[in-house]
């Protein structure tokens, strides 16, 4: 049975590489909709999964004979399973380089980016898809319309189209990656080491990385603490955002930061049991930090467009949550997950821009102020922008 289809903004980005690439590949995390996705897109092409043990064993025992078999192109899924069909799908869209031909994806970007790497450089267009935007998540008659329902339950859209409880699937989600994916990426020997490794790396979502203190904690070596933050990152688990600097005066820190990509996954990690015990939660301001950065990190990747985010502090204490670097523009994004707006969260953002002053390549920044209340206004020196309203950063022009 498919999944009900909503609208996806990728959807666009994947019709036009189609329609030049003979080989378009679709990553993103497990349970993210790139089969839904692909399928409602190219229903004229033949289905096919590689977690199918038969079509599995047809593809590697005669990838030839396979190939001919959909000569005329499919969407095959989870491809990663079978990363020698690449070298042999080389030749086939050589010597026939239909546009739109095969459909490609994969659940694991490390594996499937080094085989495309080899095998298709130049023949395919490569996109990712990540569980749905908050105004993608809107046309699911079930999505929360207030905020901590919103960020406990995420937004894996299997939870809303099945009607599942968020916590139940976030918990057999967990089971899964860790069981299956995470045994298929590493030689993991003691899951619940880094089951515990990944309860610890929920609890620094939206701080800064020290590979030190986080290998101490979860009683491992620095240098596996690198190789495990690398596991989640190329499965879409987190995302490391780079620190922004320039040559100024004051001494920038240039550690990155650590977000998570769905926020109910963070909630189900630090069991949190409800939403409502997000309003009191310690790591709430955290938590809705990482869901805001997540959200403009769909908002790039899902239209195609560049990710150039990072964050920024100083030793002394000026931060900024979050930098768009977009050439001459700058937006600087302070995150709040209050209600109420503080003239010091403004104050952060002009003092910022006056640090830029008098550069040698003149930025014209823009301040904008994310809150946790209703009210989005434009103000003299920031724009106040409600969570309700965070789909319009990066979406502008």
């Amino acid at each position: 049975m498919m999944d009900t289809m909503i609208a996806r903004d990728l959807e666009v980005k994947l019709r036009e590489l189609a329609s030049y690439y003979p080989v378009v590949v679709l990553t993103g995390p497990r349970q993210s909709g790139k089969t839904t996705l692909c399928r409602t897109t190219f229903p004229e092409h033949p289905y096919l999964s590689m977690e199918a043990l038969d079509s599995r064993q047809f593809a590697r025992d005669d990838p030839r004979g396979f190939l001919a078999a959909y000569a005329d192109g499919a969407v095959i899924d989870e491809v990663q399973h079978v990363p020698e069909l690449l070298n042999y799908l080389q030749g086939e869209v050589d010597a026939r380089p239909d546009p739109g031909r095969f459909i490609l994806t994969g659940s694991q970007h490390f594996g499937l980016s080094q085989s495309i790497s080899q095998s298709l450089a130049g023949r395919c267009g490569v996109l990712v898809l990540l569980p749905p935007s908050l105004k993608e998540l809107g046309a699911f008659p079930s999505a929360p319309k207030d905020l901590y329902p919103l960020l406990w339950q995420g937004a894996y859209p299997r939870i809303y189209d099945r009607s599942i409880p968020a916590h139940q699937w976030l918990a057999d989600y967990t089971t899964t990656y860790l069981q299956r994916d995470v045994r298929q990426i590493i030689n993991v020997e003691d899951l619940q080491s880094f089951s515990g490794f990944l309860k610890l790396c929920a609890g620094r979502t939206a701080q800064e990385i020290n590979l030190s203190a986080l290998g101490g904690d979860a009683g491992v070596s620095h240098n596996t603490v690198r190789a495990w933050i690398s596991v989640l990152e190329t499965s879409y688990i987190v995302h490391r955002l780079p620190a922004w600097h320039i040559n100024i005066r004051k001494q920038v820190i240039k550690a990155p930061k650590l977000h998570f990509l769905d926020s109910g996954l963070v909630c189900y990690l630090l069991g949190i049991r409800e939403p409502e015990q997000l309003r009191l939660h310690p790591l709430r301001g955290g938590i809705f930090e990482t869901w805001v950065v997540s959200e403009v990190y769909k908002t790039l990747l899902h239209h195609g467009l560049q990710l150039d985010l990072f964050h920024y502090r100083e030793t002394r204490g000026l931060e900024i949550d979050l930098l768009i670097d977009q050439g001459e523009r700058l937006q600087a994004i302070e995150i709040k997950s209050g209600a109420t707006v503080s003239s010091e969260f403004i104050n952060k953002l002009q003092r910022f821009s006056k640090r830029l002053e008098g550069m040698a390549k003149s930025r014209r920044v823009e301040n904008t102020l994310v809150y946790g209340g209703e009210q989005s206004q434009q103000r003299s020196t920031a724009q106040l922008l409600s969570w309700r309203d965070v789909p319009r950063i990066g979406a502008e022009e």
